[in-house]
């Protein structure tokens, strides 16, 4: 580190040697191998490899429980993770981000910042022209861009960038939040001329014209939090009838959307292990056959986010009347080992069951049956409603960490169409949730009001890292639920996070949210 930094010294001494004294003898040519390492960019040597690298890092950022994931899930009424004696306490670092007393300094604020404008940077470095990439490459990286940028706007508001060219010692500029959404669109209207026309396959692991429309029309729904303006209600519309034209469409068996094979409901999914979505809200005592040390016994939900769904409030096995969304718990009747391990499916509540059907006990010996009611500081080990969305068993027998987690599903696309419809854009938003709802075994709606739309869209999309931005576009973030700490309830300095300290340290350009 020491011969970096003499490095970067020696460059600098020569740059202000070679200005203020031009007239001299001295000659600085472009290829000094300092100068090119410390200031100059010249291009991605190789773009397709640099471009793999960026999917990479941006899957495997979504793929993470922590950070990215939690500040858009458990900041919300989806996802808690109670302290269960010496387990998931961390200092709070997990019961803040629920109860919104999250402070500048949470350790997933600077982590998540960084990761999300380092690819931004690096998306740009592909563009630029010096990298010499191909139309398509530099399609897929503004829409990569695109991506990450978003999530930088919808969580802070603004969003610095740097260009490829501009070298280090350059403070990057910043984005207000209508100038970063301008930016986005811009970024994905190019992807979409640039992109290829996908349609259901497994080649939906990459950027296509319909995972871009997607974007364009998730972006636009959110946009009068950036711009001040009312969404153009039609343009969503119209980019979510673009992904349908593109041969994707709702799709019967809701938990089979989630194994690794074909379906016309995945629009960009990205080769992720889901050992975290599988197993961060299970017991320890629950095991499949390739994972015997069992679950991590953190994750849970709130009994009012389960109580969104049709059936018994107090179970949820075989017959409960629940709909389909809301899974089952296998019991004596319907365990079985070649096709749950006995395991459920969605929201387990109640006596769990093992593989042969045997009712399983917690460390202690006791029954372990989630009870709908816990405390958030001091949590037993079987209180709280788990989760559990990607399962398992996908058909062969062992699955629990395959790389394949989705990302933008047309069941999204389709409800952000109702919602268009609903808001002002034309059609029956009705009918399009009941299109929706009849395929997922849901009772027909009478009619459709912004509060069953949120709901709804909770019901259908729970745990895909949407509903922090869901609750915002609904003013209904800043709502009261259980855990959440009073005085935050109503706050809508809340409705951004805190711009790290070490970032504002770097780049004066940056101004601190209100209220921190």
């Amino acid at each position: 580190m020491k011969k970096l930094k003499n490095i970067k010294l020696i460059a600098l001494s020569l740059m202000a040697i070679f200005t203020m004294n031009s007239c001299s003898d001295l000659e600085i040519e472009a290829t000094d191998s300092v100068i090119k390492g410390a200031l100059i960019f010249e291009g991605v040597a190789n773009p397709a490899e640099a471009l793999s690298g960026l999917y990479g890092q941006t899957w495997g950022m979504l793929g993470d429980q922590a950070n990215f994931f939690a500040l858009n899930e458990v900041t919300t009424d989806e996802q808690v993770i109670p302290t269960r004696g010496s387990d998931w306490g961390d200092n709070g670092l997990w019961r803040s981000l629920h109860a919104h007393t999250w402070k500048i300094d949470h350790g997933f604020l600077l982590t998540t910042w960084n990761q999300l404008n380092e690819k931004v940077l690096k998306a740009t470095e592909i563009i630029d022209p010096l990298s010499n990439a191909s139309s398509q490459q530099v399609a897929e990286a503004k829409f990569l861009r695109a991506f990450n940028m978003y999530f930088v706007l919808d969580m802070w508001g603004q969003a610095p960038f740097r260009n490829a060219t501009d070298g280090a010692s350059v403070t990057p500029s910043v984005f207000s939040a209508s100038e970063a959404y301008d930016f986005i669109i811009n970024d994905l209207n190019d992807a979409i001329a640039g992109l290829p026309n996908i349609g259901p396959s497994s080649e939906t692991k990459g950027a296509s014209k319909a995972a871009a429309n997607f974007l364009k029309a998730k972006v636009i729904l959110n946009s009068e939090r950036y711009t001040g303006s009312e969404p153009n209600y039609n343009e969503v519309i119209s980019a979510v009838d673009a992904v349908e034209s593109a041969g994707f469409g709702l799709q019967a068996g809701y938990f089979d959307l989630f194994l690794p094979s074909v379906d016309t409901e995945t629009v960009l999914y990205g080769e992720i292990g889901i050992g975290n979505r599988i197993w961060n809200g299970m017991h320890y005592n629950i095991v499949s056959p390739d994972n015997g040390g069992g679950g991590w016994n953190g994750f849970s939900t709130l009994a009012e986010f389960y109580d969104l769904f049709e059936g018994d409030a107090n179970q949820n096995y075989v017959g409960s009347g629940q709909e389909e969304r809301r899974g089952f718990v296998p019991d004596a009747s319907n365990a079985d080992p070649n096709t749950n391990y006995g395991i459920g499916y969605g929201f387990l509540i109640g006596q769990q069951y093992d593989a042969n059907g045997n009712a399983l006990s917690d460390r202690a010996g006791n029954p372990l049956n989630f009870t709908r009611d816990f405390d958030l500081q001091n949590s037993s080990e079987t209180q709280a409603i788990r989760v559990i969305k990607y399962h398992p068993y996908d058909g062969s027998g062992s699955a629990s960490f395959r790389a394949h987690e989705i990302i933008l599903r047309f069941a999204d696309a389709h409800l952000m169409r109702a919602e268009a419809m609903l808001r002002g854009g034309g059609g029956s938003a009705t009918a399009e949730v009941n299109e929706l709802r009849a395929l997922r075994g849901a009772s027909p709606l009478s009619s459709v009001s912004l509060d069953d739309m949120i709901d709804e869209r909770g019901r259908e999309l729970y745990v895909e890292f949407f509903r922090r931005n869901d609750l915002l576009r609904f003013d209904q973030f800043t709502k009261n639920w259980e855990f959440k700490d009073p005085a935050s309830v109503g706050d809508t300095t809340r409705n951004l996070f805190p711009i790290p300290l070490d970032a504002l340290i770097s780049n004066p350009n940056l101004v601190q949210n209100p209220g921190y």
